[in-house]
């Protein structure tokens, strides 16, 4: 810092040519009567006052005169604006950037300040030594970039954003805010941008910095334990196993309690203790004959410097049995689904309606591909879009490779299959051709695809390109096994047999009525009113906060949906000191910023304190006369 004083305007200095009419006034010759007296002793104070009012005759010290002069100078300075340089370049137009995600809640063992109270101190300050042509603009970084002011040297408007700015339960987006700015630079000439974080964010950003990015990274936080996961499974005996995820940061030990509860009551408790950077999966098993609402609540033994992530929310969905159309020309997949309980097979015989929609589509003909369906698997054809890539011929094949992490192939095993029809590229044609279309190719065969996988917004379509019953895959332990996966796919597009816990920042897609408004109300905040598309699907809505969402509306029946954090990355505190852009990587700095402090108030009120010295030795009795 250099302390040698600045001035922001010089032309104040103007002023200091008020001491010539000052001290002129000090000159001027008093007129006064004449008047005959007895004698000059008592008048001597008045013969000194006549010596020191003539020009160019030096006058009596003047302790009044002094304080004037130095009222003026101060006035002066004041005027001139000063301040102590930095020492660093000033930015004219300055975006301040500030992490506002759920780390930034985390406090202090010792002092019990959030990261966030941390950065409102610092930038409070570098708002209260703007100097007058300093513009800042603050933009608060969650899941995303929200710009709370415009450029301005409005220190009230500043100061008053910053203090509503809230920790929202959200992983940050650093991204979508080096955007904004970079928009922001199109209306502004923009050299800097300051950076406040606790650095809990991933270290790699895809992003060309066309500015100077100021890191500034706040101190750790405490130690720290939370719910980083939480899903439920139905198992073969109809009840449901809740698993749940409990890791430590990497500070100290932690010990804490989990306890599960079940529709308001207490089903499950269980003590762990954790290492530092440890974590640990839990298991509960809970009896759920219809849905049920599941919350985990985790209880720290000792210190814990984030709350949000102490609380989890699940449902479990009503169990029902899946709507399952299988062409009769099928006899394997009939036989395969004939005996499983947790589905009903169409068409039937001796039923002549059939539902509208169906959780799982299985047919020979492409026209049943049509039907409305979450998961449709089509044996025997190629899809009409694909017809010009490949053709169908009769002859033996088998089976090259597949994709083993595949859900539908998941523990099959293909190796020996026999096939006696081989799909067969066309001229010129490729696994390019069908990616174009959306097509994956799950397994191969000699001279072409043998299985396709399409996924579209609303449904997953596989197509085995040859007949499997002229083959030996129904012979095989392999095919069970495959159908016995499409079942559990299907039980999952459902939300039946599997259901995970919905985390920030976006509430769950739920449908209701069609075109109707329904009312919003969060743990935090104003209730919100949203209305629902033409299928009744209210989707997109902002969740930042954990907790519970209350929705009322016709057909919602006042709806609860529990919203949790579920990140590992915000609870582990992890602080990145290195970020790593496109091109340059930008460090943490070394010192918190220093910035330009003015001077001009500490010089008004100097002045100030002069004119009352000025008044009262003004004002003040004579030494000698009587009260």
């Amino acid at each position: 810092m250099n302390f040698w004083p600045g001035f922001y305007a010089l032309q104040g200095a103007w002023f200091l040519l008020l001491l010539i009419p000052l001290l002129v006034f000090y000159f001027l010759k008093l007129k006064r009567p004449h008047q005959r007296v007895p004698s000059l002793a008592l008048w001597s104070q008045v013969i000194n006052d006549r010596r020191v009012n003539s020009p160019f005759q030096k006058f009596k010290r003047s302790i009044l005169l002094l304080l004037q002069i130095l009222l003026l100078l101060f006035l002066v300075l004041a005027l001139m604006q000063p301040y102590i340089q930095s020492g660093a370049e000033r930015a004219e137009y300055l975006p301040i950037l500030i992490d506002c995600s759920a780390s930034m809640a985390a406090t202090d063992p010792e002092t019990k300040k959030s990261r966030l109270d941390l950065a409102k101190e610092r930038v409070n300050e570098l708002i209260e030594n703007m100097l007058p042509d300093q513009r800042i603009s603050l933009v608060a970084v969650g899941s995303t970039a929200r710009r709370l002011t415009d450029f301005t040297d409005n220190q009230r408007v500043l100061k008053k954003s910053l203090a509503s700015l809230e920790v929202d339960d959200v992983p940050s987006q650093l991204e979508d805010a080096l955007r904004m700015t970079q928009a922001l630079s199109r209306t502004a000439p923009i050299k800097s941008v300051l950076f406040y974080s606790d650095g809990n964010f991933p270290q790699e950003i895809d992003f060309e910095l066309p500015f100077e990015l100021n890191y500034q990274l706040l101190p750790p936080a405490g130690v720290n334990v939370g719910i980083t996961s939480m899903n439920a499974r139905k198992n073969q005996a109809g009840t449901w196993d809740v698993f749940l995820r409990i890791e430590n940061s990497k500070q100290a030990d932690s010990s804490a309690s989990v306890e599960l509860i079940q529709d308001g009551q207490s089903v499950a408790r269980e003590e762990i203790v954790l290492g530092p950077g440890e974590s640990q999966r839990l298991e509960f098993s809970v009896d759920a004959g219809g849905a049920s609402k599941i919350k985990a609540i985790l209880t720290p033994a000792g210190a814990d410097s984030l709350v949000a992530d102490n609380e989890a929310y699940l449902t479990i969905p009503q169990s029902r049995q899946l709507l399952v159309y299988v062409d009769p020309e099928l006899a394997s997949y009939r036989y395969a689904l004939d005996e499983n309980s947790e589905m009903i097979l169409y068409p039937q015989p001796d039923q002549s309606s059939a539902p509208a929609e169906y959780d799982l589509v299985i047919s020979g003909a492409a026209k049943d591909m049509d039907r409305e369906a979450l998961i449709k698997l089509g044996v025997g054809f190629v899809p009409e879009e694909l017809e010009k890539y490949i053709k169908l011929e009769t002859e033996l094949t088998e089976v090259v490779d597949w994709n083993r992490s595949s859900s539908l192939l998941r523990h099959v095993q293909l190796s020996d299959v026999q096939i006696t029809q081989q799909p067969v590229w066309t001229e010129n044609s490729g696994v390019e051709n069908l990616e174009e279309l959306g097509y994956e190719v799950l397994i191969h065969g000699k001279l072409g695809p043998l299985l396709l996988q399409k996924r579209t917004p609303t449904d997953q379509e596989f197509y085995f390109l040859f007949d499997t019953d002229r083959s030996t895959l129904p012979y095989r332990v392999g095919f069970p096994i495959m159908v016995s996966n499409l079942v559990q796919l299907t039980l999952q597009e459902a939300g039946i047999a599997e259901t995970q816990a919905a985390a920030t920042p976006v509430l769950p897609v739920v449908e209701y009525q069609p075109e109707q408004s329904y009312q919003i109300k969060p743990p935090v905040g104003k209730t919100m009113t949203v209305k629902s598309d033409a299928n009744g699907v209210l989707s997109g809505i902002a969740a930042l906060h954990v907790g519970t969402y209350n929705i009322s509306g016709e057909g919602a029946k006042d709806a609860e949906i529990g919203v949790s954090l579920l990140n590992p990355l915000e609870t582990s505190l992890v602080s990145v000191e290195k970020i790593q852009f496109s091109e340059v990587p930008v460090s943490a700095a070394a010192a918190q910023i220093d910035s330009d402090k003015p001077l001009w108030s500490e010089f008004a009120l100097i002045a100030f304190f002069l004119l009352l010295l000025e008044w009262w030795y003004f004002q003040r009795k004579p030494s000698g006369v009587p009260t």
